[in-house]
């Protein structure tokens, strides 16, 4: 074999060994890639399921304080208050679609645990029915207070919120006034009761 062919053969040879070694080490990237991805997934669901179990404990809890006769079942009268424990803050009109959906097929005025559960887990999840953010709340009554007092009386909020948009029931103003109205100077300080309702929402 002349030294050409010789030097030929070697380049092949080292070609073919160099070719296998790249084949090896692609390979070995291809497994530790798939590996990392098959970890990373395992780490995500790993991820979501804590989380589904952390919303299942929350919701528990909500429940459990309502469910007076410890048989796994609430009065539907209590379903707002639960959700609005939760951190969801729905209309009157979303929150009788939600009991829509969680009621008995013949309404027996007590919703049962096993059917709020998956719903209010579905909620959570989405997300749905946030609060309103604090200066969207502000604005709101900056916009009522005409005058730029600074503050409202109890008798023009009642009025605003029984008579415009979705109208508050008495027992809703009641219990809003109990908490918006300042106890020394009997008018709604708005700002000060913005602020203190966007912090118990977080």
């Amino acid at each position: 074999m002349g030294k050409s062919q010789c030097k030929q053969s070697y380049i092949t040879t080292s070609l073919l060994e160099l070719t296998g070694k790249t084949c090896v080490i692609s390979g070995k990237e291809k497994t530790v890639s798939w590996q990392r991805e098959k970890n990373k997934m395992a780490d995500e669901k790993e991820s979501a399921e804590a989380m589904i179990s952390e919303i299942h404990k929350q919701i528990t809890d909500a429940f459990d304080v309502f469910d007076h006769e410890f048989n796994k079942t609430v009065d539907v009268r209590e379903v707002g208050t639960i959700i609005r424990s939760l951190g969801c803050c729905p209309s009157e009109g979303e929150l009788h679609d939600l009991l829509a959906e969680i009621e008995e097929e013949e309404p027996t005025g007590y919703i049962r645990f096993e059917k709020f559960l998956p719903t209010m887990t579905k909620v959570l999840m989405e997300r749905r029915y946030r609060p309103i953010p604090e200066d969207v709340l502000l604005r709101a009554f900056e916009v009522l207070d005409q005058e730029k007092k600074g503050h409202l009386e109890p008798e023009e909020l009642t009025k605003y919120m029984s008579e415009e948009g979705e109208p508050f029931t008495q027992e809703e103003m009641e219990e809003m006034l109990s908490a918006a109205v300042d106890p020394d100077k009997n008018v709604i300080l708005y700002k000060d009761y913005v602020a203190m309702m966007t912090v118990e929402d977080n």
